[in-house]
């Protein structure tokens, strides 16, 4: 499971910090992302990552921490330079304030992977599902909070609700990510808690698996693609190192075995080395040529032979008479005398 959003700030105790992350990795949370909320208006110089690396918290080696920013904008023709602040960062989100900024994030802005709301206000503006499906279609994904409705005031809540079902309607489960947004570990929450609130809210139990595990891989996946890969789309991945056979032993049997086998066999394999070299290799194409000539040439002969006998048993055409041979006059003067 995913939690991409425990809120960081430079003077939160590091001990509560501490806290919430082990008892978030007890719930089941395997990669949790800290988060730092900056401004589009007061972005410094030179931008830098303050949020303690990784190795500097006492986690166990199954939890992945990660770094993140959200980023508040409410006019997208300021430049934001979400460049520079993405390859600072593990994961960047937008937080719009106004509808223009909104629709900016949801269709045109590109740098960043997460549109994360402040459900606890109340918007001027409807959400409306071609706005939201078309960011979906772009690999965005929605970021609803629940901490937000557990923490705050009524009003807060109402409107948290009110949001979430809005944002659920138009985009029809699909595109979300859970997160807690948890200040402090009182206001995590196990998933299966979450699960049942979000179907309270209108959103199935499989949306919500999605949710809560396929969506925010993705999210993660795609945004070390963007900073690891060549120009975010070919990335080489390491296929392991090869074994090697530690037991010499079995290396030298195996290659005892190898050779007996070896001279078995070479009697045999000589002679159909030796039969393959004596006889040639006919292709297909040439073997029926050959079958053609020589049915062609038996068919020929054939014809000659039988030329010769007729020849030999045709009568002869020749008028002349030899030498006492009858002829019919003297025949004739036979009977009469």
């Amino acid at each position: 499971m995913y939690d991409l959003n425990i809120p960081w700030t430079a003077v939160t105790p590091s001990a509560e910090l501490e806290r919430t992350i082990s008892f978030l990795s007890s719930l089941g949370y395997n990669t949790i992302a800290l988060n730092h909320t900056l401004s589009s208006t007061s972005l410094p110089s030179q931008i830098t990552n303050p949020i303690p690396l990784p190795s500097s918290f006492p986690i166990s080696s199954k939890t992945t921490i990660l770094r993140r920013c959200t980023l508040n904008i409410s006019d997208p023709s300021q430049n934001p330079r979400l460049l520079a602040v993405s390859a600072a960062y593990d994961i960047l989100a937008l937080r719009p304030t106004t509808e223009k900024a909104f629709l900016a994030a949801c269709l045109t802005l590109p740098e960043f992977s997460l549109i994360s709301l402040d459900l606890t206000q109340r918007f001027p503006f409807h959400f409306r599902p071609k706005p939201l499906m078309a960011a979906v279609n772009r690999g965005i994904r929605f970021e609803l909070c629940y901490a937000q409705a557990t923490m705050g005031d009524a009003a807060a809540r109402r409107n948290v609700i009110s949001n979430c079902l809005g944002i659920i309607r138009a985009t029809r489960g699909r595109g979300l990510v859970i997160s807690s947004e948890a200040k402090s570990a009182v206001a995590a929450r196990a998933p299966a808690d979450v699960l049942n609130l979000l179907g309270v809210w209108g959103l199935g139990r499989e949306r919500g698996l999605e949710s809560m595990g396929v969506n925010p891989r993705a999210v993660v996946v795609n945004e070390g693609i963007k900073r690891s890969a060549f120009r975010g789309v070919v990335d080489v991945v390491f296929g392991g190192e090869i074994r090697v056979e530690k037991d010499k032993g079995q290396a030298k049997d195996g290659g005892r075995k190898a050779e007996g086998v070896d001279k078995k066999g070479k009697g045999k394999r000589k002679a159909e080395e030796s039969n393959t070299e004596s006889t040639p290799q006919i292709s297909k194409r040439q073997a029926k040529r050959m079958r053609l000539e020589a049915l062609k040439a038996s068919k020929e002969s054939s014809s000659l032979a039988a030329d010769a006998t007729t020849d030999n048993t045709a009568p002869s055409n020749d008028t002349t008479s030899p030498e006492g041979s009858a002829t019919p006059a003297s025949i004739q003067a036979k009977s009469n005398g």
